[in-house]
């Protein structure tokens, strides 16, 4: 059986197993959204430009093809569609009126410029939901700036925390490594879409859809923890601190004998009498400089140093199991290696490999959250362009082979 045999449809199992969401998106914050809707059971229905998601080219590629989009894109029917056509447009309003949720994540104001604005989607369905995400937000004076999940992180204020501190370098502040602005973006769009579910659905709700604005830049700032009370009510800006924890001590990432870096999260009294104890330096607790919390943090370079000097003369393996039969929250810091063979991400099935039928096996991540008595699942893989077209028109437009043969002509899918 291919991806393209499948009745989507029908085989979605988790507690959203029913739920209809239409995608109108590209790049990464609206497809991660609708991906965490998919994965926990959702009927998601892509629609992409005849040439594709450009997601799917990212990344690393086996035989030309992305293995990110085998996650990226899983759990999702692929349709093709030309939106700037009329009849591009009447399929997708149509679609929108089969659906519980739309999710779109261009510039604001561009869905209504190619005819599919709020209004007259909510006039053909008023139960749907429409997410919008975008870099700004749907309104204020900045609407229309363009904006990526990197432009959120730095007007969120993470790329400025996400450093060395200031005198330790002069290189610009490093990137967490992944989209993290676009994903965290996403999150809080399932969220507020879940949120919109609940208004609309419960007893006594409207039973209207609602629309959910969120903006890249304020998914990141709604992350920052106390920066902005910080400075509201002290005036001090948080500054980098590197891989500490300015606030407590120790927390910190501590070199190995063979090379690797250990997290060491020792910074209650308890933890750090047993890390001392384990260190063979039972003294340090009772030393002015470490006797608690504030003193350690006062006193955080010292302390670091001696605990270097010990995690220095065993292997990351040797910290590992001592660490943890001293019950001392630490671990050695993953690579995508270590991930793949973690006894507890395998057992909980977080990693767990997947056929796909474009590259052969593939380690993908579970799902999250984990619901054990109404599981999500891995039902396919990132599809290829179009692969579901001519099943969601005949399936939910009804529409006839001979109709869809015409539109393959025109081009319109």
């Amino acid at each position: 059986m291919t991806v393209a045999d499948v009745d989507p449809a029908t085989t979605g199992t988790g507690p959203l197993a029913g739920l209809k969401v239409l995608e109108i998106s590209h790049f990464v914050a609206a497809p991660f959204c609708a991906r965490l809707l998919g994965d926990l059971g959702a009927d998601v229905i892509k629609v992409e430009p005849r040439g594709g998601d450009p997601v799917r080219t990212w990344g690393k590629a086996k035989d030309g093809r992305s293995v990110w989009w085998s996650v990226h894109g899983r759990n999702k029917r692929s349709l093709t569609l030309d939106l700037k056509t009329g009849e591009g447009r009447d399929i997708a309003l149509r679609l929108a009126e089969k659906s519980d949720v739309l999710i779109e994540n261009f510039r604001p104001g561009q869905l209504a410029r190619l005819g599919l604005s709020d209004e007259l989607l909510r006039e053909r369905n008023p139960r749907l939901i429409i997410a919008h995400i975008s870099g700004f937000g749907q309104d204020g004076p900045d609407r229309d700036r363009s904006g990526f999940g990197a432009i959120g992180e730095a007007i969120g204020g993470l790329r400025y925390l996400t450093n060395h501190p200031a005198n330790l370098t002069g290189l610009p502040p490093v990137r967490v490594g992944i989209s993290i602005g676009d994903s965290i973006a996403g999150l809080y769009a399932a969220f507020g879409i879940l949120a919109a579910l609940w208004q609309r659905d419960r007893a006594g709700g409207s039973g209207l859809g609602q629309p959910v604005d969120v903006a890249l830049t304020e998914a990141i700032l709604s992350m920052m923890e106390g920066v902005i009370a910080e400075y509201g009510a002290l005036g001090e800006i948080r500054a980098p601190a590197g891989s500490r924890i300015p606030t407590t001590a120790p927390s910190n990432a501590y070199p190995s004998a063979d090379g690797n870096w250990v997290i060491i999260a020792a910074n209650s009294q308890p933890l750090f009498a047993r890390l001392t104890s384990l260190m063979g330096r039972p003294d340090l607790p009772a030393d002015e400089r470490f006797c608690d919390n504030p003193a350690r943090v006062a006193n955080v370079d010292a302390l670091d140093a001696l605990i270097e000097g010990w995690t220095r003369t065993k292997t990351a393996a040797e910290l590992d199991a001592a660490l943890a039969s001293a019950n001392i929250p630490a671990c050695r810091i993953y690579s995508a290696a270590d991930i793949a063979t973690d006894r507890q991400f395998r057992a909980r099935r977080m990693v767990r490999e997947v056929a796909d039928p474009l590259l052969g096996p593939v380690l993908h991540p579970g799902i999250v959250p984990h619901m054990p008595e109404s599981e999500g699942e891995v039902r396919w893989t990132g599809p290829e362009t179009g692969a579901h077209s001519a099943d969601v028109l005949g399936s939910v437009l009804d529409m006839s082979a001979a109709e869809i043969a015409e539109l393959r002509e025109k081009q319109v899918i």
